[in-house]
This record gives C-alpha cells, structure tokens and sequence, in this order.
C-alpha cells in the first residue's frame, strides 16, 4: 500500500502563493490517481483536486479553479498543489490521498492511505 507524507504547508497572507507536496513511498504510486483535500475547523472535508495516474487528467473544486493546480512527478513519486492567489477561506488542513475505489472523486470515501496533513493558514 503506498504511504503519504504531506509538506508545504505554512502562515502566508492573502494574495501570496504556496507549493504543498506529496510525497509517496510504495512500487506502485504511478498506477493510481490522486486527490488533494482540505478540512476547516469544524467542517467535513472537501474535495479539493483531483489528478489521474498518469497526469494528463485533472479536475478542481470551483472555489479553487484558476487558482490552484496540481501535477505530478511520478519518476519522483511526489505530487504537488501549487496555490497561487490564496485566501483567508483557503485556511486548512490538507491532504493528499489515493484513490483506490471507483465512483467519485469527489468524495473521501473513494480515497485511502490519508496522510497526515499539512496546516495552510491564510490571515486577511
């Protein structure tokens, strides 16, 4: 099972960027897909991006769309969330995780081998 480790993370103000990284351990990482998510206090987690195996498909959340894109590097086992023009709603914790199940990649449920997170706060 492949094992994640987020980084990236940090106190920026609105408007500055930020690159989180994944970083993935396991033979078998450029088989799957991958999603980033985030979770606000007190709140469920939400999808946030989604990138295929091989890279060339990806998907975003409207409240992030023309902001934030994702990529990989599979040679690197490592996949990154590049969040340009950041907000005070972008404040989370986020995640990376694998998609093993079919259905929507919108949905947490679908993912598995969550990492532990990285803090992104974001002050106005």
């Amino acid at each position: 099972q492949v094992q994640l480790v987020e980084s990236g993370g940090g106190l920026v103000q609105a408007g500055d960027s930020l690159r989180l990284s994944c970083a993935a351990s396991g033979r078998t990482f450029s088989s799957y897909a991958m999603g980033w998510f985030r979770q606000a206090p007190g709140k469920e987690r939400e999808f946030v991006s989604f990138i295929s195996s091989s890279g060339g498909s990806t998907n975003y959340a409207d409240s992030v769309k023309g902001r934030f894109t994702i990529s990989r590097d599979n040679a690197k086992k490592t996949v990154y969330l590049q969040m340009n023009s950041l907000k005070p709603e972008d404040t989370a914790v986020y995640y990376c995780a694998v998609r093993y199940y079919g259905g929507s990649y919108y949905s947490p449920a679908n993912f598995g081998s969550w990492g532990q997170g990285t803090q992104v706060t974001v002050s106005s």
